[in-house]
């Protein structure tokens, strides 16, 4: 509907921006407010144009704020009225105020024939503005049900290592541990180094002859991802403290595994890799080396 002095803020929510008309009479008193008074979003943004015969202004935002439910991706912007003192610099004679504003589009399909404009949907993007993503690895008891009291292991034991996301309100992930290194500072570049798992999700400390390290499948939920690793330590030194430092990421849930997104082990009893999910093939570049990164 067009803003008008009983409807005085009307919002246009398009593919790829949002439309704010402000009728000036923004109180319904017969008071105009000056435009230069009238700003929208976080920003601070000005009016883009201004009608003298109708009294009002327009606003073009192309984002704001995203929340997520199930159904709709919510799009939050505020318009913002900040009097300035005029004439007499000691008193104003309206008060400030906020309007929010929402808009909200289905995550189910296209509202047009017109391809959702990628200032608006890109999964990185939408995910960046909500918050950051908690990311954890832990050290499990044996039975994987609580998290070990005590970080100490004698050699010929084993490493419960769980690794967790919290996705909150986005869409279904799923969460890969795309390298492990094992170093003797928190340096992940130090020397020496053991790379537990690399190539983008192969353990590789499985290949070798004397271990069972391994990823346990199946998964508990799509974001933990659990794998066992045979405790060990560096040759010729005698500290007792390990780093073992991880670089996590996800995906959306729907998408297969694939070369880049994946979690293979190495089955000794057929000397093949093989995956938590998704097809064999994914793990083929475990053994040739030439997995994307």
């Amino acid at each position: 509907r067009a803003a008008a002095p009983l409807h005085p803020v009307a919002v246009q929510c398009q593919e790829a921006q949002v439309v704010v008309t402000v009728h000036r009479d923004l109180f319904g008193t017969g008071r105009l407010v000056r435009a230069a008074e009238l700003t929208l979003g976080s920003a601070a943004c000005l009016p883009v144009a201004q009608s003298a015969t109708e009294s009002t202004v327009t606003f073009m935002a192309g984002g704001g704020a995203l929340r997520m439910t199930p159904d709709s991706l919510i799009y939050k912007t505020s318009l913002s009225y900040k009097p300035a003192p005029s004439g007499n610099l000691v008193i104003v004679r309206t008060n400030p105020a906020v309007v929010p504003i929402e808009c909200h589009y289905p995550r189910k399909g296209n509202v047009s024939t017109n391809a959702v404009w990628p200032t608006w949907v890109p999964f990185r993007s939408t995910l960046s503005l909500e918050e950051s993503l908690m990311f954890s690895l832990r050290l499990m008891n044996d039975d994987w049900s609580s998290e070990r009291l005590s970080n100490g292991f004698q050699l010929g034991e084993s490493l419960h290592l769980q690794a967790d996301v919290v996705s909150g309100d986005h869409v279904p992930l799923r969460l890969f541990v795309d390298d492990c290194v094992a170093t003797l500072s928190p340096d992940r570049s130090s020397s020496p180094r053991y790379a537990l798992i690399d190539l983008s999700g192969c353990l590789v400390d499985g290949r070798s002859e004397d271990t069972t390290s391994a990823f346990i499948s199946p998964r508990p939920r799509q974001e933990t991802l659990q794998f066992m690793v045979d405790a060990f330590k560096f040759s010729g030194d005698d500290r007792n403290l390990i780093y073992i430092i991880c670089h996590l990421k996800v995906s959306p849930a729907d998408q297969p595994p694939n070369p880049l997104n994946k979690a293979c082990s190495f089955n000794k009893a057929s000397s093949l890799w093989v995956p938590v999910e998704g097809t064999g093939d994914i793990c083929s570049c475990c053994e040739t080396g030439n997995c994307p990164s």
